[in-house]
């Protein structure tokens, strides 16, 4: 037997209509917000991840898929999409386009991970990204916003962790000072963890190994080094956030995975996940698009939502706002006849906006248990003496009541 790929998975109904719920949901935030969709290829060349996302980050070095195309050019399957996006606005020249640009997306990433709860080889992602602004105000609205997607699409008792991690004066400041600290400890750190400490410090500090965190305790903080100008910008999007009534926990080590991040950072986590439960992070990545090559800074701010673990989080909690795939009638012929009449039934009552579930098979006691398990609002059954009257059984599900009624009749329910 054939299997799916070790870290992939098939979606299935009943856990589609979950998926199609968020994705919706998602929809619906980004048009009131004012964001418009990008799709960016799958694969691109490799260099823009090692450029974009860092070549020493365990993404490049160890978790890509990449490969050598026929012409000899190295490829890569998408790792994430905050480097894709700004690609394509440096190569399309949106900054030529009026005001910010104000992006989201959706779809699969993929990473050679070790799969686990909530993590997956291919996965999925919902993201955002704004570019052209180094306002705190738009890192707030930002924020805002995932804020309000999280609570319409139904996940409760999440936690918004955020973070500075500088500007580039900033940063090297503390980098230098991490790297002066870890020298005499680095012993005491886990393996891939001696080797950041020397190539990489920054990243030190988002290690998720228990044997790191009493090293990592005792490091000191970002907010010693940040300068007045970081500061404030770091207090106005805590300011927003306040005003807007989100509640926050600021998290000194919190610095993400990637390297292009700068100043404003931020996690949202959830305890349905177990150790792994980070449901979306994000932040600013200001310097990200002159290191693709740009002429023209161009700062911006994104973030992006692990979908599989969202899904994930609304289902073990038994969201009650989960929805199911609702049919609103479900009809049965018995003979040929019944099956012409009922047929026109249904495509009359699917383009009122209704769905319809037609039983092909006219046996009334399987067709009326399988009604029962789809949940169905009404059964209409159609038979020899209802063709002769011109009318059709209708029996509603919720009430156990049964009517004729005519065809017309059967329209007019649809609201």
């Amino acid at each position: 037997m054939i299997r799916a790929v070790k870290g992939t998975r098939d979606l299935l109904p009943p856990d589609t209509s979950v998926w199609n719920h968020v994705e919706r949901t998602a929809r619906d935030v980004f048009r009131r917000f004012r964001y418009s969709e990008i799709r960016t290829p799958i694969f691109e060349q490799t260099e823009l991840f090692a450029r974009g996302v860092g070549e020493e980050t365990d993404i490049v070095t160890k978790e890509m898929y990449t490969w050598e195309d026929r012409d000899g050019a190295s490829l890569t399957l998408r790792p994430e999409n905050t480097a894709s996006v700004i690609r394509a606005y440096i190569e399309h020249r949106l900054d030529q386009r009026p005001g910010l640009q104000k992006l989201f997306y959706m779809g699969p990433m993929f990473r050679r991970e070790r799969p686990q709860k909530g993590r997956f080889r291919q996965f999925y992602q919902i993201g955002a990204e704004v570019i052209g602004s180094e306002s705190p105000l738009v890192d707030g609205e930002v924020i805002e916003m995932v804020v309000t997607y999280l609570r319409e699409v139904g996940l409760r008792d999440f936690k918004l962790l955020i973070n500075s991690v500088g500007d580039p004066e900033s940063r090297a400041r503390y980098v230098a000072k991490l790297r002066e600290e870890l020298q005499g400890v680095k012993h005491q750190l886990s393996e891939d963890n001696q080797r950041r400490a020397e190539t990489n410090p920054l990243r030190v500090l988002d290690s998720k190994d228990p044997q790191d965190e009493p090293v990592i305790a005792a490091l000191p903080s970002i907010h010693e080094f940040l300068n007045g100008e970081t500061k404030a910008h770091f207090d106005a999007v805590l300011g927003y956030l306040t005003a807007a009534g989100i509640e926050f926990e600021v998290r000194p080590r919190l610095v993400r995975g990637l390297d292009y991040y700068t100043r404003t950072t931020f996690e949202i986590v959830h305890g349905a996940l177990g150790a792994q439960n980070s449901v979306l992070g994000g932040g600013r990545y200001d310097g990200l698009a002159e290191s693709l090559g740009s002429k023209l800074r161009s700062p911006g701010i994104g973030y992006s939502i692990g979908a599989d673990r969202l899904v994930m989080s609304l289902q073990e909690t038994r969201a009650a706002a989960l929805p199911r795939e609702d049919v609103h009638f479900a009809l049965l012929a018995l003979g040929d006849a019944a099956m012409e009449r009922n047929l026109a039934l249904a495509r009359a009552l699917r383009r009122k906006g209704a769905t319809v579930e037609v039983f092909f098979e006219g046996k009334l006691k399987r067709a009326m248990d399988l009604a029962n398990r789809l949940d169905a609002e009404r059964v209409v059954i159609l038979g020899d003496d209802e063709l002769a009257r011109g009318v059709f059984v209708v029996k509603d599900m919720r009430t156990g009541e049964q009517n004729d009624l005519s065809e017309s009749a059967i329209l007019d329910l649809v609201s």
